[in-house]
């Protein structure tokens, strides 16, 4: 039988830092992910959300860093009474498969939970499929749009929040 994986190095030098939308980490990180959309999809959602729909108490958006360079993000923001929306969760691609989103995800889910959230929803694209197999394995199920999107692209996701 061979050893269970141990973590990278990296990973024992991440943190997460709430910040500021309008912050440089996070516009670099979300016009990242932007370019990475446009080139995935053709298209893609501009990172130009206001500041505020981050800002508590009505959002959180994490940066996380390995040792002070900013390799990932996501935001949370309220969308419903009891409902909050996981936005722009984002791992620069050469951080990916070492938990990051993973640990991005936690940490926003702890976040919506906290601030009276019972469900959390989100979107990603069927192309996405690192993060649709991220969403499935963390007890995500496909749920209607919630937006007007295309539907031969868009995934509408949702789960709910236990205490």
């Amino acid at each position: 039988m061979s050893q269970a994986p141990r973590p990278p190095e990296d990973a024992r030098r991440l943190n997460l830092r709430p910040r500021s939308y309008d912050h440089p980490d996070v516009r670099r990180l979300t016009a990242d992910l932007y370019r990475e959309q446009l080139a995935r999809y053709g298209f893609a959602d501009a990172p130009d959300d206001l500041p505020a729909a981050f800002a508590p108490p009505n959002g959180l958006f994490l940066v996380a860093y390995e040792d002070e360079t900013p390799c990932a993000c996501g935001g949370v923001q309220t969308h419903a009474p009891g409902v909050a929306e996981i936005k722009k969760l984002y791992v620069a691609t050469s951080h990916r498969r070492h938990g990051l989103g993973h640990r991005i995800l936690e940490a926003l889910e702890d976040a919506a939970r906290a601030s009276g959230a019972r469900r959390i929803i989100l979107e990603t694209g069927s192309r996405n499929t690192e993060a649709l197999s991220l969403y499935t394995r963390t007890g995500y199920q496909p749920i209607p749009a919630y937006r007007e999107r295309d539907a031969t692209i868009n995934r509408a996701l949702a789960k709910d929040l236990s205490p």
